[in-house]
């Protein structure tokens, strides 16, 4: 049986679905057609394709709850795994926010899951991208309560540069207490991309802290900040891998 956390009520209207099929109409005539999916190394499936089809279908066209349900279940549910994260990044591309939070929802139940950094970014750079910033946040809190998450600072420094950009300063240091919550330590490349990131959109007090934490890691001086990304990246490279 499948539950998303989505009220019904978040289902758009007619109106703005007769608008969504209009824009999908000019896109199958353009140059949409020459996009390429947004699943890296692996081209959508047939079944792929179909359930990403019957989906959108079902989500938009009727607001009956129970025919989203068998649609999910008979079109989603059984795919492979990689069919499965396929169809997910395919409505990511296609900006179909809420429907592929569910699918995500769903994906998160499988035996196979197994989080990742990277997925969650690109799910929070469309979802804020397209304004769902409530979706933000609930995927900022499934992030936290993952129990083998494999991560690494690379990944966290791209997540929250992605929170800063979108100025949800909030999120972005929440994200950097559970990044060393979790063990990983942060390097001076995300020393100086948080400070800089978090002065540059007014957040004073938020880089405050986090010149106080580099101080704590690398000594009194924060010459670094001022260091380009090769000079630093080569510096990092020398210390090791911090554990």
């Amino acid at each position: 049986m499948v539950t998303s956390s989505i009220a019904a009520t978040s289902i758009p209207p007619a109106k703005t679905f007769l608008w969504r099929r209009t824009s999908m109409t000019v896109n199958a005539k353009g140059r949409g057609d020459n996009r390429k999916p947004l699943q890296k190394g692996r081209n959508l499936s047939i079944e792929a394709i179909q359930a990403v089809q019957a989906l959108k279908r079902s989500y938009y066209n009727s607001n009956q709850s129970h025919s989203f349900r068998h649609v999910f279940r008979s079109k989603f549910s059984r795919l492979l795994k990689l069919d499965m994260l396929a169809v997910l990044r395919e409505l990511l591309r296609q900006n179909h926010c809420l429907l592929a939070l569910q699918v995500f929802e769903d994906i998160r139940k499988e035996y196979w899951y197994k989080p990742q950094l990277s997925l969650y970014n690109d799910m929070i750079q469309v979802m804020a991208s397209n304004g769902y910033l409530k979706q933000v946040e609930v995927l900022c809190i499934y992030l936290k309560t993952e129990s083998n998450l494999l991560g690494e600072t690379e990944g966290f420094s791209a997540l929250m540069t992605t929170l800063i950009n979108f100025k949800l300063t909030r999120l972005s240091m929440e994200c950097y207490d559970f990044m060393k919550a979790l063990g990983y330590e942060p390097d001076r490349p995300t020393f100086r991309m948080l400070i800089n990131g978090l002065e540059s959109i007014g957040e004073s007090g938020a880089s405050t802290i986090l010149r106080q934490d580099a101080q704590n890691y690398y000594g009194e001086s924060l010459d670094f900040l001022e260091e380009d990304e090769d000079e630093m990246t080569t510096s990092n490279s020398s210390d090791g891998k911090l554990n």
